[in-house]
């Protein structure tokens, strides 16, 4: 087979690792997904850099971690002057397309203080986080007595349902993420209580398969080698979905969830600041968790279905053979486990995410079919794509590294030994709970194979869990006295991430070691007694020159 020209980066909203068959659920069977499983590389340790869509989002394409690329939080913009993949991608010769969503905010200020227009192919890019857009849906169109949260959400595919008959301003909401009752009234999806409704919509004009098309249009017409970051919305709240997948699942598929009386009762104080949330409350409640959860299982299962379609649809063209497929997640979901709903928080059903990655070439027949459990981050299919594109290493900009060794059974592991997160909390109704300031309201995570710690900025003690006896993550040995070397020696780690190089992204380190050669030959002399310290072609500008006295007379 030959080597992939084309990457297909498909992405997913709110899919929790766990909720996939191929990765061990019992009543959720994901049989397309699993077969893109068995024919490339399963990874079971792959982690975000941060739990929020947004700044996990600028992890994967900067290629860096949030404390690098500044973007924390939601609608913090990405600073003009990072590099993300299009621009390495297109240096090497390979385009790079956005279908689907991004929560990617520009740094207006920045562009204007630069002149960079919008209207411009490089301030289009720059303010679409380096991707040339096919379609940008973002996926999110709710309103309320402030306007809309997004102005510029959904505005294409509210198009195409208004074009397909679809009545009102916001189809987006009322049908596409609303059911109905018999009297017509719209039952809305940001009601929980609603989530076991059939979405008010035809299930091929649903977001899922809309989406699918759009990404098989763009490669339909696509000529020059491409990456197209083929980006879902679901199962990303509203939780609600078209029949027939409203009702495929119930309670009896539910799966516990993974919380303790004791866990609650002696929370760690920002954890339980967390627990006070509206959403945290609400699935705390098996009510919720048991209509919602059913609803998230048909949002996921529907999201299936449509990767057999896509799947399909790239072997019957003929590209499967020379596209590279990476399927992934932004974050998970907590679902009520630790007390929890969202996702910003450190625990394992949040920032670990699914990461499949079929290579066609030939290189990588040896392991087909097979899982790795190396320690992955997101910042590493960055330096995997601009390897696979033939492009330079760029290491003192590209914090991750390249996972073809492993695609390619040259490697068994990657060079680290620890996965780092963040989040910056500080917009958040924890921060106040809490009476955290800007600077204290954040929190970082440095995990090993074994163990997990969480350091927070706010001076609270840190979080530590056994994650080979305790992987569901009850017991926080924070507090332990037995201890305090494990958590000495995780805070070396985290305090040894904290000091890399990560700004200078200017100049290379190579270009850096090379320049040590060069010292000595442009007539900067520090520390030189005489002419004779040094070989003649070093000082033959400064010895046997003659010039006229122009000193005054004295």
């Amino acid at each position: 087979m030959p080597k992939a020209k084309n990457i297909l980066f498909i992405m997913f909203d709110q899919l929790r690792w766990d909720y996939l068959s191929c990765y061990g659920h019992p009543h959720l069977h994901t049989p397309h997904i699993d077969r893109l499983a068995s024919m490339g590389v399963r990874f079971t340790r792959a982690y975000i850099q941060s739990p929020i869509c947004g700044s996990s989002r600028m992890c994967y394409y900067t290629g860096r971690y949030a404390h690098s690329h500044g973007a924390t939080w939601n609608n913090v913009p990405l600073k003009v002057g990072e590099m993300t993949l299009g621009d390495h991608l297109r240096k090497a010769g390979m385009g790079c397309w956005l279908v689907g969503k991004t929560h990617m905010s520009p740094d207006i200020e920045g562009m204007e203080r630069l002149g960079l227009s919008r209207d411009t192919v490089i301030g289009a890019r720059v303010a679409e986080c380096g991707f040339d857009i096919f379609e940008r849906d973002d996926g999110m169109r709710p309103e309320g007595p402030k306007g809309f949260y997004d102005p510029g959400g959904a505005l294409k595919y509210n198009a195409y349902l208004k074009g397909a008959g679809y009545d009102g301003e916001n189809p987006w909401h009322d049908h596409a993420n609303s059911g109905i009752d018999a009297d017509g009234n719209v039952l809305s999806g940001w009601f929980l209580k609603n989530a076991s409704e059939a979405a008010n919509i035809a299930e091929d004009d649903s977001e899922t398969p809309y989406l699918t098309r759009r990404g098989m249009e763009f490669m339909q017409q696509a000529q020059d080698p491409w990456c197209c970051h083929l980006s879902y919305i679901k199962p990303h709240w509203p939780y609600i979905v078209p029949a027939p997948y409203n009702d495929m699942y119930g309670p009896e598929h539910i799966l516990p969830a993974v919380r303790s009386e004791a866990e609650r009762d002696n929370a760690h104080p920002v954890l339980d600041a967390f627990t006070q949330s509206r959403v945290s409350q609400a699935f705390s409640r098996d009510e919720v968790r048991e209509t919602v959860i059913p609803a998230y299982m048909g949002l996921i299962k529907q999201v299936d279905d449509q990767m057999g379609v896509l799947f399909n649809w790239l072997e019957e063209t003929g590209r499967m053979k020379d596209t590279m497929i990476v399927l992934t997640s932004d974050h998970g979901d907590f679902l009520g486990d630790h007390w929890l709903g969202e996702k910003s928080f450190f625990y394992e059903t949040s920032i670990r995410v699914p990461l499949i990655i079929y290579d066609p070439s030939s290189e990588a027949d040896a392991t087909r079919g097979t899982t790795c459990d190396a320690l992955v981050e997101s910042i590493d299919l960055a330096p995997t794509f601009l390897e696979v594109a033939g492009g330079e290493p760029m290491d003192h900009i590209l914090e991750g590294e390249s996972l073809l060794p492993i695609l390619h059974g040259q490697a068994a592991d990657t060079a680290r030994d620890a996965v780092f997160c963040e989040v910056d909390y500080t917009t958040n109704n924890e921060a106040a709970l809490l009476g955290a300031s800007a600077d204290q309201a954040v929190a970082f995570m440095v995990a090993t194979k074994r163990w997990k710690l969480v350091h927070f900025e706010s001076g609270h003690r840190p979080m530590l869990f056994d994650l080979e006896n305790d992987p569901d993550e009850l017991n926080d040995l924070g507090a332990s006295a037995e201890h305090e070397t494990i958590i000495r020696e995780m805070y070396d780690r985290l305090g040894a991430w904290a000091r890399r190089l990560s700004q200078r992204t200017t100049v290379s380190k190579a270009a850096l070691e090379e320049r040590r050669k060069k010292h000595g030959g442009t007539g900067v002399l520090i520390g030189v007694w005489d002419e004779n310290e040094l070989p003649p072609e070093l000082t033959a500008k400064y010895v046997g020159q003659k010039a006229k006295d122009m000193r005054e007379d004295t």
